[in-house]
């Protein structure tokens, strides 16, 4: 390992400066019916996030929760939640900020968004949700995958 090397992995940094919730949204388009059907829900969740550079070394990570919950034909309760932080990153590889934005900042946020999706579920008179946890490493390198077989197609037409 060179002094350089050495020196950058020193002055290497990650913090975590503030999480927030961005937007938050929950309807109950069958509501007061829903509560008098039989619960035996479907829920469909999705996940996304997005990532920009608010400075020199910090950005803004923001995951976006959507649950759409199902009675049968009826919708009993749609939830959004968009969880953000701002993390600050110094002296990355550029290869290492791929995964630190797009994995490990997403974990950190996915509690605080689970946690604002179960009060609000809670609060519109419906039994609890807890969300399973997500492994974001696995979803990042899926995302990478498809992009990569994206670019190869378009290099091949």
């Amino acid at each position: 390992m060179t002094e350089e090397t050495e020196k950058k992995q020193y002055k290497r940094a990650f913090s975590l400066q503030r999480v927030y919730v961005k937007d938050l949204s929950f309807e109950t388009p069958s509501s007061p019916g829903i509560f008098t059907q039989e619960w035996k829900p479907e829920t469909q969740m999705n996940l996304s996030t997005q990532t920009a550079q608010i400075g020199e070394n910090s950005f803004e990570v923001v995951l976006t929760v959507t649950l759409t919950t199902k009675v049968g034909e009826s919708t009993a309760y749609l939830v959004e939640v968009q969880q953000a932080g701002i993390f600050g990153a110094r002296d990355f590889p550029e290869q290492e900020m791929g995964p630190l934005l797009g994995s490990y900042c997403p974990n950190i946020l996915f509690p605080y968004a689970r946690e604002a999706v179960s009060d609000l579920v809670t609060r519109g008179s419906f039994p609890q949700l807890l969300l399973t946890p997500v492994n974001f490493d696995a979803l990042f390198e899926q995302h990478v995958r498809e992009l990569s077989a994206k670019q190869q197609a378009k290099s091949a037409t």
